[in-house]
Parts: structure tokens; sequence; C-alpha cells
């Protein structure tokens, strides 16, 4: 860390034109392929799982897990984000040679925390089985505990590598490389029949992606260079420490020309978010807990099952926002509203054209999806339709949640997950005890709510951020026609089954994806 102040002189590297949509979209396209793959290998091992082991068991490892990734944000202290905000704008400034002494500035706490929490999931491991009322709870405890610095190692190389605009790495190790192993040591247990290797075989890699990423991210950062080349000679340039962007940008003031990046600087920024990262895993991974609790291990397990396809599509959620975070923090450095308001609209529609074809086949197949998961899991029907209406308008909202982090205000955006996360706790508290998996649905959809709509209304006095616009409009149609019309017509003919799922998928793949190339200038997909 030591006592020496890091500094981010500003010195613009070059006129910086548009709101950067190419370069998002190309990170997009590789995050979306890696989060293709992802997405298949994390359904394929949810369904291996729910397979070859019975509910108590499959509930009792996704009770466990999901205490682990909650543990898991606990500890990062949220140097992920702080990374690649501060990267961004050593980039968008000039100084890209300070990256590693804000790497060392970030990492040493983070490792730290993560070895205090691992110890302390140690110490309660004994605990927490008595209450999710399992005895084999705290072996999976333990044994996820040892993992946890390995986690948080990888969390935080690959969101610097995502700050150099390097999405492959992201792809290669955490979207292909961890899950196909767990994947492949999970298919191992279930031939043996060792149920209680199945933490180990979860959490195990961790540690060689760990290794993976640093590795990588020494690479980028050796060769790392300012974000764009200087003017040409014999371009005019304009007056220093100030920087005409049209009518939504500001000049760069005085204020910016010297910031200093101290730990007290740093930790401000990150431990709000980290806070607020804590409470938006706490609703994602936490209504599997409390169903845990409230409804038993087995309700736990069909919950899990029901909500795989919301996770399913989160990495594709995932493969816009890791691609758009950098360069919403670069724009917003250079106050550049207008471009932040056109790359949120774009975003958004990318979102719905990747992940609303998604939730709408599966809320009109939903029973032909639970069944996927095997004997029992036709309870959790309900609980996925619920999940799919959430989160269709879930993503229509886009991201205005990355926004408001990206200004720096991540005070507010503590706030939005605290009442998020409450909102959710309050719902399962009600819903789940007679409602199970049903309940905690309606809690994951409330609180998902809360925390697209807040920062809209939040950023109001920054930039006005709406999703209303053609890219957006143009998105909604296609889905709607091609995955909403067109299977609840061959449900309605020939009566649903696997089959007619099956060629609905085809036929609205190719005539979504038809329409989407149509309407590709519409859709800012020509950047």
């Amino acid at each position: 860390m030591g006592a020496h102040p890091l500094v981010v002189r500003v010195t613009p590297t070059g006129t910086r034109r548009g709101n950067g949509l190419g370069r998002v979209l190309r990170g997009g396209v590789v995050n979306m392929a890696g989060a293709v793959v992802s997405a298949a290998l994390n359904l394929a091992l949810i369904v291996a799982i729910t397979r070859a082991f019975s509910q108590d068991t499959a509930g009792l490892l996704f009770s466990a897990t999901s205490v682990f990734l909650i543990m898991a944000a606990v500890a990062n202290a949220g140097a992920p984000d702080g990374l690649v905000y501060f990267i961004a704008r050593m980039r968008v400034f000039g100084r890209p040679e300070g990256v590693p002494v804000l790497l060392r500035l970030a990492l040493g706490p983070a490792v730290l925390a993560s070895c205090l929490v691992a110890a302390g999931l140690m110490v309660f491991a004994g605990p927490l089985a008595e209450a999710l009322g399992s005895e084999e709870a705290a072996a999976y405890l333990r044994t996820l505990a040892l993992f946890l610095p390995f986690a948080v190692l990888t969390d935080s190389a690959l969101a610097a590598t995502r700050a150099h605009h390097d999405m492959s790495v992201t792809v290669v190790v955490d979207k292909v490389g961890r899950p196909l192993a767990q994947l492949g040591l999970v298919g191992m247990i279930a031939l043996s029949g060792s149920a209680g290797l199945l933490a180990l075989a979860w959490a195990g890699p961790y540690l060689p992606a760990a290794v993976l990423a640093w590795f990588w991210l020494g690479r980028i950062v050796r060769r790392a260079g300012p974000d764009d080349p200087a003017p040409a000679e014999g371009t005019p340039a304009e007056p220093a420490g100030t920087e005409t962007t049209g009518a939504d940008r500001s000049p760069v003031g005085a204020e910016d020309r010297d910031e200093r990046v101290t730990p007290a600087v740093f930790w401000s920024f990150a431990l709000p978010r980290a806070l607020g990262g804590v409470a938006q895993m706490g609703v994602q991974r936490g209504g599997v807990v409390m169903v845990a609790l409230l409804n038993g291990l087995s309700g736990a397990a069909v919950f899990t099952a029901a909500t795989r396809i919301m996770v399913v599509g989160q990495f594709g959620t995932q493969a816009v926002l890791y691609a758009a975070q950098p360069r919403f923090a670069e724009l917003l450095a250079a106050r550049d509203h207008a471009a932040v308001r056109s790359l949120y609209q774009a975003g958004t529609a990318w979102l719905v054209c990747l992940n609303w074809p998604l939730y709408l086949t599966a809320l009109v197949f939903a029973p032909e999806v639970m069944r996927l998961f095997g004997d029992g899991y036709e309870s959790g029907v309900l609980a996925l339709v619920i999940v799919c209406a959430g989160q269709l308008t879930a993503q229509v909202l886009g991201m205005g949640d990355l926004v408001l982090t990206m200004t720096g205000r991540t005070g507010l955006n503590l706030l939005n997950n605290v009442m998020s996360l409450l909102a959710n706790v309050a719902v399962c508290v009600l819903l789940v005890p007679a409602y199970g998996a049903a309940g905690a649905a309606v809690a994951l959809v409330a609180a998902a709510l809360v925390r697209k709509l807040l920062p809209l209304w939040q950023l109001r006095s920054l930039v006005v951020l709406h999703p209303v616009s053609r890219p957006v409009l143009a998105a909604t149609g296609s889905a709607l026609v091609w995955f909403g019309a067109l299977p609840l017509f061959l449900d309605a003919v020939t009566g649903g089954g696997v089959p007619v799922l099956a060629a609905a998928v085809l036929v609205g793949a190719l005539g979504h994806l038809g329409t989407v190339w149509r309407l590709r200038d519409r859709l800012e997909l020509r950047r």
C-alpha cells in the first residue's frame, strides 16, 4: 500500500468522439460468446446435481454455495469495482503506469479481509449447519471456506483486465474454464456416489482460476499504454485543462487535473460499493438460504432450479455490463452526458435482444423447463413464471444502477441495494413459510424492481436516463413476435411438449436473428 499517494495527472490522450459503442459492442460480443457457453455449462451443472442427487443433498449444496458467494462479496471489500473505476480514469487521463501501484493499494486489504472472512466461516460453520438442519452442512461450509481467498483474487484480477478492455480473460477463465472444471468434477463425483465431495468439486476450480487470472493481468499491465494515441502533428490542441465535448459535456476542471488516489480515496469509493455488492448478492443468493431456513432443503433445491433461468440470463447481462462498465466510467469522467444517454439506451436494447427470448420462452414453456431438472421439480413452475415476468421488466429498465456506480455515488448505490435486500427479506419472511419457492420468487422480483427504478430517479439531476427509444422498441418488438406470439400459437395448436419447445426455439431464434440483422442500424449494431 505505501505511504505515498498515487497521483493521476490529467493529460487527455487525444480527442474522443462519440460514445464508444464500437468498443463496447466488440467487448460485448466476446463476453456474449462466453456467456452462451457459460450459461449452458452452469445449467448443465445444476441439472447434473438435481438429477444425480436427492433434493435434500442438492438443496444443501445450493444453500452452502450461496453462503460462500455472499461471504465472497463481503470479503472482496469492493476492490473489483474500485479497480475498474480508477483504472478507467487513469487510462482516459493518460497515466496507465500508475496501475501497478493501484493494484497493490487495493489487493492487500482485500486479501486480508478474505482470509478473515474464511476463518470466520470455518468457526461458525457448526451453528450455520444447525440452522440449515443438516450435520453435513458444516463440512460443506468448511471446505468452501478454504477457497474463499482464491475467489476474491479471481474477481479482482478479472475486474482489472476488464478495465483495460480485455474481455477475453474473463471469458476463458471465469465463463468457460471454471464452470467446465466444476461440471467435470461434479460428473466424476456423481458416478462415484461420494456426495460429501460435492463442495470440493464446486469450489476447487477457483484456485487455478486465480493463478491464470493474475498471470494474464500481469501481461496486460506490462504492455499497457495510453488508451488513445496523441493527436497527430499539426492537429490543433485544445486549451490545457479544458475539453469541449458538445452541448452535454462540461470542461475538465482543475479538480480533475491532479487526482490523488490515496488509500482513503480508493476505499471511500470501494467500501460503500462493497456493502452494496453484499446486499445485491444477498438478493441473488439469499433467497436460497431463506427458503432452506423457512421451507427446508428440498424447497431450496426447487427454488434454485426455478431461478436458474434468471442466472442463465445474468450471464448475458454481464456480457454487456462488463463491456460497458469501463466505457461508462470514461464518459462520465469526461462529462459527456449525451454519450452516456446514448450508450445506456443502446445497451438496454442489446439486453432486450439477448435476454427477452430466454425469459419469454421459459414463460410459455414453464412446465417443460422444470421437468429438465428431474422428478419432483414440477412444483417450481409458478416460481419460474413469476421470475420470468419480473426479469422481462427488469431488462427494459436497463443498467441505470451501473451508471450510478460509475458516477462515484456509491452511497446512493449502497442505499438502493440495501433497500432491495430489505424488500427481499421482508417478502420472503411473509410468503416463503406458506408458499415456498413461489413466495421467494415474488421477493426476488420485488427486490429487482426496487434496484432498477431507484437509480433512474436519482440520476435525474445529472443525466436523464429512460429506456424509451427506437433501439429498445425495435428490440422488444422482435422478441415479442418471435418468442412470445409464435410459441403461444404453437403451444395452442399442438398442445405443447418438448418437441414443440425445441421447434419454437429454433424458428424463433432464426426469425429473431434475421430481424435483428435487418434492424442493426436502429439497434446501434453497426458501430
